[in-house]
């Protein structure tokens, strides 16, 4: 018999207990500092040099690229390894589950990833490291090297829309998945709110893990409130060999 498909849709929470701070939270960016969704705009970053400006120092500050997977991160590869069938649909754009052992072709990036850059204009990409080199170099704003166009971040800014073969295939797997467990995302965010919804119509047994409420919390066979770093390992652990969660029926 097949093991059951755990689906795992991870938002920024799960990766606060490495360094980096959630959005929407009681203490998120967008709340401390509402100018700066500006920069990660791109309506607003592409027409104003001095936004990009800001948006490239922001980018030569944080500590995202220096990040290291915390023990969320860990139990979930931990769980593929033990032979489940995982796959990992993030919101996150730190690239820590892969670095904590995810297989790169087990975890769909919905908005991007911060590791690399890429032109509007002829598209290339190439390593973050790289632009960000060239900005402490003194480009406040570095253009591409090869047709001179705007760079930015291979990330889905607010004002852009999710690749739609991506967002295809995490519908897909959120239909296929028989547990579904959202981690530390408000689930306010559509299209990747939906998901968990998604989920749930299709008989899936959906957990969510957040510290605060969701508007998913009613549809939820299971709602976790404690830590992430904590709840979430023990949760994993907690599935047995056919990968269904404790007292899951079947199991």
């Amino acid at each position: 018999m097949a093991k059951p498909l755990v689906a795992l849709l991870t938002g920024a929470g799960i990766s606060t207990d490495s360094g980096i701070p959630d959005y929407r939270g009681p203490n998120g960016l967008w709340r401390r500092d509402p100018e700066a969704e500006k920069l990660v705009t791109y309506e607003y970053y592409m027409g104003d040099p001095e936004i990009r400006r800001r948006s490239w120092q922001m980018r030569r500050r944080n500590r995202t690229l220096q990040a290291e997977p915390n023990a969320a991160h860990r139990a979930v590869a931990e769980l593929e390894r033990s032979g489940v069938p995982v796959r990992v649909i993030t919101q996150n754009v730190d690239g820590l589950h892969q670095l904590a052992g995810m297989p790169d072709r087990k975890v769909l990036e919905l908005h991007g990833t911060a590791r690399s850059f890429v032109c509007t204009g002829c598209h290339t990409r190439g390593p973050m490291e790289d632009a960000l080199a060239r900005v402490e170099a003194g480009e406040d704003d570095p253009p591409c090297l090869a047709c001179g166009g705007v760079l930015k971040p291979a990330t889905v800014m607010f004002g852009e829309r999710l690749d739609p073969v991506v967002l295809g295939e995490a519908v897909a797997i959120s239909k296929a998945s028989q547990v579904f467990v959202a981690v530390g995302t408000s689930l306010q965010v559509q299209p990747a709110a939906g998901l968990a919804g998604v989920a749930a119509d299709h008989g899936a047994r959906l957990i969510i893990v957040n510290a605060e409420p969701t508007p998913y919390d009613d549809r939820a066979d299971e709602i976790v409130r404690e830590p992430i770093g904590t709840a979430l390992p023990e949760l994993l652990r907690g599935l047995t060999a056919d990968g269904r969660p404790a007292g899951f029926p079947g199991a």
